[in-house]
């Protein structure tokens, strides 16, 4: 066997090779990319014996993800990716005054694949439909998190100067908003503006419904009483509110390009069918389910394995006679987020979902107690669901009211 540990940064690698009692056969940092990898498959073949195969090499490294880790599992080495935070940890075994490097780092990392390899997972042969999906629901849902901390910004902004937009709009990433806003970005602007023309922009930003009505509240608002701020500074406030204004509507259309780029993907997966028959779950948020979890069919070997790494499952921590039952922090946030809402929308359209969340409210947990518990319970229905292919079974997921009163 041979051990590597891979310790990547964006332009190299430092690598150190160690055999199965641990001795150093090389240390290497070699740059990223083709030329880099070729190196590394020479540096393995100077160690490897000619018979051997592929699988004898151990590849600690810590991400799972881009094209050198794809390119170490295309060569057939078996992958390991280490959470950084476990790397820190094991780092102290090795000295205790703090030290960091590198090269240290690379050899931690070949130190826990070549000891600790057992407690840890291989890094999953999802499939290429599977990592597509997940790469446009990430880039979906990161342009979101984009334009909520944007809209955060003009709304601080806002309410420093121009508060009637407030009254007027509730989401400003909303079409009329971001319309209006951008045809009237200062105080006298937005007043001056007739209910005709608030029409007109309505009109052209997309809104078919109740156009003049809303437009009359609009002119109403903006016309309101409002503290004014300093006129030397409205200028600058109105080129920045502009700006923000032009970047989120270039996020919303994205977003919305993106949503489209998403369902695609999702829908020709092989268990889409599955995913869209769970309660609370709709297309985007099954992809990123799907997306996360991944579509190996080895990589959880039972629902437990998937509830761990979900995040819904508790963690309990006994010390004597003290023991606390915790949710686990350490997770996967992206899809922790995803099953916390799906857990949320199962409460309207699954009856069991809702008496298995009611029984926990009637035991004293709270909401979002109680919500972590449905979510990992779905997880687990979700899981006998992959493994024997069958679609979501309102009648065979819960137990009988009996049991449940019970």
């Amino acid at each position: 066997m041979l051990f590597i540990g891979d310790d990547w940064a964006e332009a190299h690698h430092d690598l150190e090779l160690v055999d199965e009692a641990g001795t150093v056969l090389a240390r290497r940092r070699l740059p990223e990319g083709i030329e880099g990898i070729a190196a590394l498959h020479g540096l393995v073949g100077d160690h490897l014996g000619v018979q051997d195969e592929p699988d004898r090499v151990v590849v600690g490294i810590e991400t799972d993800r881009g094209p050198w880790v794809q390119a170490l599992i295309a060569a057939g080495y078996t992958v390991y990716a280490i959470n950084p935070l476990q790397v820190a940890r094991y780092r102290e075994r090795h000295g205790t005054a703090g030290a960091k490097s590198d090269p240290g780092d690379a050899h931690v990392l070949a130190e826990i694949v070549r000891l600790d390899r057992a407690h840890h997972r291989p890094v999953a042969g999802d499939s290429g439909l599977a990592e597509h999906i997940k790469v446009a629901a990430r880039a979906h849902q990161t342009m979101i998190w984009t334009r909520q901390r944007n809209t955060n910004t003009m709304r601080s902004m806002l309410r420093e100067y121009y508060p009637a937009a407030l009254v007027a709009f509730g989401d400003l990433a909303c079409r009329d908003a971001l319309a209006v806003l951008a045809a009237a970005p200062t105080p006298q602007q937005g007043a001056a503006l007739t209910p005709a023309r608030i029409q007109r922009l309505l009109a052209r930003a997309g809104r078919q419904r109740n156009v003049a009505a809303r437009a009359e509240q609009i002119a109403t608002a903006l016309r309101g009483q409002q503290l004014p701020t300093r006129p030397e500074v409205v200028d600058a406030y109105a080129a920045s509110l502009s700006a923000l204004v032009a970047v989120t509507a270039e996020m919303v259309r994205q977003i919305a390009a993106l949503e489209e780029q998403v369902k695609a993907g999702f829908g020709r997966h092989p268990d889409a069918e599955i995913y869209l028959s769970q309660p609370g779950l709709g297309p985007i948020l099954a992809a990123r389910v799907l997306a996360e979890f991944g579509d190996d069919p080895h990589r959880y070997p039972d629902a437990r394995a998937r509830k761990n790494y979900s995040g819904m499952s508790p963690i309990t921590k006994a010390s004597g006679t003290r023991r606390v039952v915790l949710a686990r922090h350490a997770r996967n946030r992206r899809l922790a987020d995803a099953l916390y809402l799906q857990a949320f929308a199962a409460l309207s359209t699954s009856p069991g979902a809702r008496a298995f969340y009611d029984r926990h409210r009637d035991r004293g947990a709270t909401h979002h107690q109680a919500l972590r518990t449905l979510a990992n319970r779905l997880v687990g229905i979700l899981h006998g669901c992959l493994t024997h292919g069958t679609s979501y079974n309102e009648a065979t997921a819960w137990p009988t009211q009996e049991a449940i009163a019970a």
